[in-house]
């Protein structure tokens, strides 16, 4: 059984308490940016993210992991809305974005190509369907380095 990344293990951990404020648990990052560490927990609800939000939520997490101390080193902990042109990474974001334009950059080339961009049709755990000017594409969902919204004003 593969082991989990710190990201994923801090994921699992929190989404249930993000869940219970009344948030949706979009992603969790903890990367080092300059000399600090920075645990980073994405929420989302209905009508957006708002900065009361996110304190109400770090609120919740702070006591949670200071008793846990999941994490060795020090860190500051952030609470952000994922922002419209967040890639798409779980299962569920690939589901939100279906009926969508969206752009798919794969790690390698297909058709002559690295980057694709139309309507997401299907979204499956393991490949995607995507309605382009040239034709249906599938992709498995290994191929593709990112995906992400197109953004159109």
């Amino acid at each position: 059984m593969a082991k989990l990344s710190k990201e994923q293990q801090l994921f699992e951990m929190l989404t249930p308490l993000i869940e219970e404020a009344g948030y949706e648990c979009v992603d969790v990052s903890f990367e080092k940016t300059g000399p600090d560490w920075i645990l980073t927990a994405f929420i989302d609800c209905p009508g957006g993210v708002t900065l009361d939000d996110c304190e109400k939520v770090s609120r919740v997490l702070d006591p949670f992991l200071d008793e846990k101390d999941p994490i060795e080193q020090s860190y500051f902990l952030e609470v952000s809305s994922p922002g419209i042109d967040r890639p798409l990474k779980r299962d569920r974001d690939y589901e939100k974005a279906v009926g969508k334009k969206i752009t798919v950059s794969l790690f390698v080339k297909k058709d002559g190509s690295k980057e694709f961009t139309g309507i997401l049709k299907e979204a499956g755990p393991d490949e995607i369907l995507l309605e382009t000017d040239d034709g249906d594409i599938r992709f498995t969902r290994k191929e593709i380095s990112k995906a992400a919204p197109v953004i159109e004003f």
